[in-house]
């Protein structure tokens, strides 16, 4: 019993000693985060050109964004648990070859089938890769402060790099066109992929070699992807569509089939203890809201810019950099000094407060508001909040999980974010929507001329504007009560993380010891 335990220290101990290059090893995985979260948005401003060269019809150009999101929120718990499985380092660097791949093919399209298959494809690649990289950073970085370092440039780029995508998808569709948009990710992949294999040396003894759940698989993939639809769907074709209800009711069937399977398997995709416990369920739930406000309020953002202000895509973009300076500033700076001073919830229910000023600030968007006097200072603002708040919450996240749970715990951190954006556009959409609607209908029939009818319209959309992003006030106010309520951690301080793990080790008696002899 003894040699075991010793042998058990041994290799709890190498799995505890810091890489020598994990600083050079995060320059790699934050860049391929960089990629992924740019896809996010910088396809949206060259939807327009996208849809005129491939005659793509305006019934059919969601499935640009959609195809794209179905897969990647549907397979993100798949991708997660196949990191477990094969190695981190093996899944991120395939994930980074297939997006490249699947990259090329979207630029290279020629129709609306090409392009859709391309960004499905970014899709099913995305998955695998976006866990792997955050759980890369879970098992590689096990000290506290440097861990506040590691998950705050994490979180800025996590956070920020939306923004950044407007910026670089409007120079690329303004002074090149279109299919840059695709081809740009294929050095940011092929960097990132050489550099990882190069670089990073997974700690040993992490993998989970169990059987995979394939009934798991099977229900959280069609349960995702039934959500994920659902919402999307609601977008378009309304909340009360028989397709969209069917969507929801779909969902709830399979994804608590999901739960049932999972309490009784051998081997789960996902352990249930990885969500139970109160600090990562209290992560999810308040970063998901969050979410859900920050993705309508892009879109609103994007379109009062543009269509109400007259803005070009490249000044739209450019509009957005206090966010982005506020994000990495609320990342890097306030969170990261404060991490190891304070705990979790101190910084994150502050951070979504301070967000949901800055959207208060939004919420009083006229046709004729300043850009200095308003969006500045809400911008500003919400980055920061964001930013504070994001970094302990990837941290958190991943923080005490056992090395064989890591990927699927930072693919819950993925699908908390994606699902959390599919709901946010959708219902955010549909609150303006309703709101615009309603302003037009009152007070159209006052316009005589033509200019007064468009006059009218424009206030309706700045209305339909402001009344969503009250909404998205309302949801951080929630995800700020939520993080102060749930998540009750200390302060990391500056000891290794791998000791967190004791505290769900209290509570399954040997369990902790049981991987670390096995592997």
């Amino acid at each position: 019993m003894s040699e075991t335990a010793s042998a058990a220290g041994k290799a709890l101990s190498a799995r505890s000693a810091p890489d020598a290059n994990r600083w050079k090893a995060l320059v790699f995985i934050a860049l391929a985060q960089l990629m992924v979260v740019l896809d996010a948005t910088i396809v949206n401003i060259a939807l327009p050109s996208a849809q005129t060269d491939l005659g793509i019809s305006d019934g059919n150009r969601q499935w640009v964004v959609t195809a794209y999101a179905l897969a990647f929120g549907g397979l993100l718990l798949f991708g997660g648990r196949i990191a477990d499985l094969w190695g981190r380092k093996r899944a991120f660097v395939l994930g980074l070859g297939g997006f490249a791949l699947a990259s090329a093919l979207g630029g290279a399209a020629t129709n609306e089938a090409m392009m859709f298959g391309a960004r499905a494809l970014q899709g099913v690649f995305g998955a695998l890769l976006a866990p792997a990289a955050l759980s890369l950073l879970a098992v590689m970085f096990t000290d506290g402060k440097e861990r506040a370092k590691a998950f705050g440039i994490y979180g800025a780029i996590a956070g920020g790099g939306g923004a950044v995508g407007l910026i670089l998808g409007g120079f690329l569709t303004e002074y090149l066109n279109w299919r840059w948009t695709f081809f740009v990710n294929i050095p940011f992949a092929v960097v990132a992929a050489a550099g990882a294999y190069f670089v990073i040396r997974e700690p040993g003894g992490g993998r989970n070699r169990s059987p995979l759940d394939i009934p798991g698989v099977v229900l959280s993939t069609l349960g995702l992807v039934a959500l994920v639809y659902g919402f999307t769907r609601a977008e378009s074709e309304g909340w009360s569509d028989s397709v969209t209800v069917a969507m929801f009711v779909a969902s709830a069937v399979l994804l608590a089939a999901f739960v049932a399977v999972e309490a009784r398997v051998k081997a789960p995709l996902l352990p249930l203890r990885v969500i139970t416990e109160r600090n990562r369920g209290g992560v999810y739930l308040s970063l998901g809201l969050a979410i859900i406000a920050m993705f309508g309020l892009f879109l609103f953002l994007t379109y009062y810019l543009q269509v109400v202000k007259g803005y070009t895509p490249v000044r739209t973009g450019f509009a957005f950099l206090p966010m982005v300076a506020g994000m990495i500033t609320g990342s890097t700076q306030i969170g990261t000094r404060l991490m190891t001073r304070v705990a979790p919830r101190l910084l994150m229910g502050p951070g979504f407060l301070v967000a949901a000023v800055g959207m208060l600030f939004l919420t009083q968007m006229e046709i004729d508001s300043s850009y200095a006097a308003v969006l500045l200072p809400g911008m500003l603002l919400l980055g920061l909040g964001m930013g504070t708040a994001f970094m302990p919450a990837m941290s958190l996240a991943t923080l005490g999980v056992e090395p064989r749970d890591s990927g699927v715990a930072s693919a819950m951190v993925n699908t908390s974010q994606q699902v959390g954006g599919a709901i946010g556009t959708a219902l955010l959409n549909t609150i303006a929507a309703s709101a615009t609607t309603s302003y037009i209908t009152d007070h159209m029939g006052g316009a005589a001329s033509r200019s007064q009818q468009q006059l009218v319209q424009l206030q309706g959309q700045v209305q339909g504007y402001t009344s969503a992003i009250w909404f998205a006030v309302g949801i951080l106010v929630l995800a700020a009560a939520i993080a102060l309520t749930l998540i009750n951690a200390g302060r990391p301080g500056g000891t290794a993380v791998a000791g967190s793990a004791g505290r769900d080790a209290e509570n399954a008696g040997e369990e902790l010891a049981v991987p670390v002899v096995a592997h």
